[in-house]
């Protein structure tokens, strides 16, 4: 897709050419330089705050106006290496490393010898979405604890991080990948049952592709419908009475207000049937509380924050930009798609059924 940024400018570029192209009088032309220079005057009147909200739209009720296709693939991990301590950012050198090892994605390498090395260069290279804006790279994306990791877990939370290879288990399964057997959909990840996404929680999570959200507002409500499994929150910004604490929804309840300049959206009421954070706990008691802040034409700040009281001992807080991008989001068609689990459960079914006499077959073959 082209980026936001580089639409931006050609947008900018062309605007002024059709203005010097237009067949304006030359009193006329020096009228505007003198409104546009005392425009210029008055403003420098202002705070540095006013100067900084004025540089991006806002809607026709004074909102700052966060519509559009936005992408949030970071190169930055979640948590903190601990060679960096609480040093928030990299160096230029830093990244320089950092960046050589994801540009040989897809250089040649050893000859594929079976289809798994064609599956692995079809991975890495056809999908695999990478942020290229290397300016204040941080070391972590979690901001606190300000070590840059997770906080402490409560006695007795697990990591049940799923995975491309099957594990242990009980269900309810909620981790996004993978699964823990093959006796019914239950027994698989929640991404391949097609009801969460794993990079779009809620929270939004970069992942290795498809991080795409479009925004939506209008003056009472904010829409964010995210392009992985084309979820849509509805999120009223008027006062309303919270859901009732006996009902869990695979999303989340949400509700939004307007702090200034930053949309606050508060999540709660979670079903429990997904996972707190990271492969840990459960999330019957998270709370959730997303920041999403224009710093310009092309980038929001976004900002989340869990609390979450039964699986870990503090708060956790992550940061990382939204990009503008000129593009659409596609149709994400999971449960239209689905091949692969009915695909999954039948092979399991025809080996259960074959698996005696497969034995038998292999004693006459002296197996």
């Amino acid at each position: 897709m082209i980026t936001g940024q580089s639409g931006y400018k050609n947008r900018k570029h062309q605007h002024w050419r059709c203005c010097l192209l237009k067949p304006l009088h030359r009193i006329q032309f020096l009228i505007l330089c003198l409104l546009g220079f005392n425009s210029a005057f008055n403003s420098s009147f202002h705070s540095s705050h006013a100067q900084d909200i004025d540089q991006f739209p806002r809607t026709e009720w004074g909102q700052p106006d966060l519509q559009g296709v936005w992408n949030f693939s970071s190169n930055t991990p979640m948590q903190r290496s601990d060679q960096y301590g609480e040093r928030q950012v990299l160096t230029v050198e830093e990244i320089a490393a950092a960046a050589a090892p994801r540009l040989q994605i897809g250089d040649q390498r050893d000859p594929a010898k079976s289809s798994n090395g064609i599956e692995d260069f079809y991975n890495d290279t056809m999908w695999m979405e990478r942020n290229r804006n290397n300016v204040n790279q941080r070391t972590s994306l979690i901001v606190y604890p300000t070590n840059g990791r997770l906080p402490p877990l409560l006695a007795g939370i697990t990591l049940q991080p799923g995975g491309e290879r099957d594990t242990s288990g009980l269900r309810p399964v909620r981790f996004a990948v993978g699964g823990i057997g093959r006796d019914g959909p239950e027994d698989r990840g929640l991404s391949e049952r097609c009801l969460v996404g794993f990079n779009t929680g809620p929270q939004l999570m970069p992942s290795v592709y498809n991080n795409n959200v479009q925004i939506i507002q209008n003056r009472d409500h904010v829409v964010i419908m995210t392009e992985m499994i084309h979820d849509a929150r509805i999120i009223p910004l008027e006062e309303m009475p919270q859901l009732d604490p006996h009902i869990g929804l695979w999303s989340g309840d949400s509700r939004g207000h307007w702090d200034r300049d930053t949309l606050v959206v508060i999540t709660r009421n979670f079903n429990g049937l997904t996972q707190s954070f990271e492969g840990y706990g459960s999330s019957e008691t998270k709370v959730l509380t997303e920041r999403f802040t224009r710093l310009d034409a092309i980038t929001i700040n976004y900002e989340f924050t869990i609390h979450d009281p039964a699986t870990f001992t503090d708060k956790l807080v992550a940061v990382f930009p939204l990009s503008k991008i000129e593009g659409q989001l596609y149709e994400y068609a999971c449960h239209e798609g689905n091949y692969g689990m009915g695909n999954m459960l039948r092979a399991a079914r025809s080996r259960e059924a074959n698996e005696w006499s497969d034995r038998v077959a292999d004693q006459f073959r002296g197996r």
